[in-house]
């Protein structure tokens, strides 16, 4: 126990000198940054951005420009709130500004070096975006998935008939979740991952939803990277878990597609799709780039 306790206390020694001296140094404002708010000693501008950020945002900018930095701690972010400039950021240089830093909550199962949204451009996102485009997004897809719509919604309809006719109360956002997820789940693996006429789902919903939070939570770590081996928040303990469980469901539905040597189907779906290009490009697309690849269709019904 002595001897964890000293550990410990190195550790937190060696983070709060780092933070110090980084902290001290960055008050010198680089030369090529926009303008901004003076930041204080070690927390940088973060007292400024209060419990409503977006507005705490808006009232920055009016002071300081539609483009400037703010110090979030160890970190430099710049903020843009203007029309004109995002246009600029978003699409006329996409290219420039399409690397973005990784939230230590996307480090959990090295999520973020399968991940559509954060691997950088190249042959790897080309293949992973063309998956994307091609079975889900595009207009081929969506006119062939529309009879599926159809009967999902009946579904749906039906479900909300049967609970009427016996006086049951429906939570309609747990109704209309399962029926997103059973239009994804079928144009990927063809087949529901919920009953449609019962409150089931439940627990995938809480799993799916616990991801989203525990990503979208303020993260000491974030703005002071040297606290990352200690992760103080157990944010990324937590998201480690969540990923676990979840990618562990996919690796089922993978390995009892492979068990099937053939299928009487008109038309693949994206996991048919997947099989087959991990087959024949493995280093291209491999079983975690699929499951990844996955999850983030399955976020989806939660937006």
């Amino acid at each position: 126990m002595e001897f964890y306790e000293l550990i410990v206390g190195l550790l937190l020694s060696y983070a709060i000198t780092r933070l110090l001296t980084s902290s001290i140094f960055g008050l010198v404002k680089a030369s090529n940054l926009p303008p901004g708010p003076t930041p204080l000693p070690i927390i940088g501008s973060l007292h400024l951005l209060g419990d409503q950020p977006h507005q705490s945002l808006a009232k920055l900018a009016k002071i300081h420009g539609p483009i400037m930095s703010l110090k979030l701690g160890q970190t430099t972010a710049l903020v843009i709130s203007s029309a004109a400039a995002a246009k600029e950021v978003l699409q006329k240089q996409d290219l420039a500004f399409c690397s973005r830093s990784i939230p230590d909550a996307l480090h959990a199962q090295r999520h973020f070096e399968h991940s559509v949204s954060f691997i950088p451009v190249g042959t790897q996102w080309r293949t992973l975006r063309k998956i994307i485009n091609s079975n889900i997004s595009s207009g081929k897809s969506l006119e062939a998935s529309e009879r599926l719509r159809g009967e999902k919604v009946k579904e749906l309809m039906t479900y909300c008939h049967k609970a009427s006719l016996s006086n049951e109360p429906v939570d309609i956002g747990r109704a209309a979740f399962r029926t997103s997820l059973n239009l994804l789940s079928n144009t990927i693996f063809s087949k529901d991952l919920t009953n449609p006429f019962e409150d089931s789902g439940k627990e995938f919903k809480e799993l799916v939803g616990n991801i989203m939070i525990e990503a979208g939570k303020p993260n000491l770590v974030d703005c002071f990277p040297v606290l990352r081996m200690l992760d103080p928040q157990g944010i990324r303990r937590r998201m480690n878990r969540h990923f676990k469980k979840i990618l562990g469901m996919f690796e089922e539905l993978i390995e009892e597609r492979r068990g099937i040597e053939s299928r009487l189907k008109e038309e693949e779906d994206v996991l048919d799709v997947c099989l087959k290009m991990s087959h024949d490009n493995p280093d291209e697309l491999s079983p975690l780039h699929m499951k990844i690849l996955f999850l983030s269709f399955k976020e989806y019904p939660l937006r």
